[in-house]
């Protein structure tokens, strides 16, 4: 797997990965998968920068994306991962778990803590971030979606704590 930045010219490739409803069942903006509603969400990733195309290495098709955001270089610098979504097909194959190693282990240069936000329902999303070393900080933070307030927990990963392996 590749992560390159975002483009505007991605439009097209990317919103045939996100268009299933079923990738966005489980979220808290479960609409997403709706071109005005995706629509949003794209230009903000491109305005917000930080966000990652995932590229495939055998076809070179994207088949999903991520993003920093939120850069925080006070007490060390903290930067959160999220925004993450990936084709159905790279479910359950590690495919998550490797980029966030390779995002980790980017981010891990610059900052000494990377944060995680999931909505409270998104058991799948929970689990997969306790498998990459994440763990709960306790704290709950509240997001104005495009449906609406959402709760999200927080995980953390610091550099101290993690092993790239």
């Amino acid at each position: 797997m590749l992560l390159r930045p975002l483009e505007a010219g991605d439009w097209d490739a990317l919103y045939a990965v996100a268009s299933d409803p079923q990738i966005w069942a489980a979220h808290p903006s479960h609409d997403r998968w709706r071109e005005p509603v995706f629509r949003t969400f794209f230009d903000d990733a491109l305005a917000q920068g930080g966000a990652l195309a995932v590229i495939e290495r055998a076809s070179g098709a994207i088949i999903g994306s991520s993003r920093f955001q939120g850069h925080d270089p006070r007490d060390g610098g903290v930067v959160e991962i999220g925004w993450t979504f990936l084709a159905r097909k790279h479910w359950g194959t590690g495919a998550n778990a490797e980029m966030k190693r390779l995002m980790l282990a980017h981010a891990f240069h610059f900052v000494s803590q990377v944060r995680f936000l999931v909505g409270e329902d998104n058991a799948i999303s929970r689990r997969a971030l306790a498998n990459i070393g994440a763990d709960p900080t306790g704290e709950v933070e509240t997001r104005q979606m495009a449906s609406g307030p959402s709760r999200h927990l927080i995980y953390a990963i610091r550099r101290n704590e993690w092993r790239a392996d």
